[in-house]
């Protein structure tokens, strides 16, 4: 049953968690106007900074003749890219399960 007090519990909490939102400057972001929070920003940076590393480590071990190993690094590149953006869309349907927790009214 929802009640008053609920409802305005759940403002608050909307209203905490809509404040501190930071906008994601991500490469690999699908769309720029979805709004992120500080966690999630450091997350994907470093996401982001962890495959810019191993591409960087293969695109070497490639210049070193190690083709195997520079395959092995783009494999994992693409694996990590890949849990990234699940990670990234698994966050994204939390926030939005969150969001109708509140009614349209408010």
């Amino acid at each position: 049953m929802i009640t008053r007090s609920n409802l305005a519990e759940q403002l608050r909490e909307y209203q905490i968690r809509s404040k501190y939102d930071w906008t994601s400057f991500s490469v690999f972001s699908s769309t720029s106007n979805l709004h992120f929070s500080r966690v999630d920003v450091v997350i994907f940076v470093l996401w982001e900074l962890i495959i810019l590393a191993f591409l960087v480590f293969s695109a070497v071990s490639l210049y070193f003749g190690h083709v195997k190993i520079a395959f092995i690094l783009v494999c994992i590149t693409l694996l990590l890219l890949l849990c990234m953006k699940i990670t990234k869309q698994v966050r994204l349907d939390r926030k939005k399960k969150r969001r109708m927790l509140l009614p349209l009214s408010m």
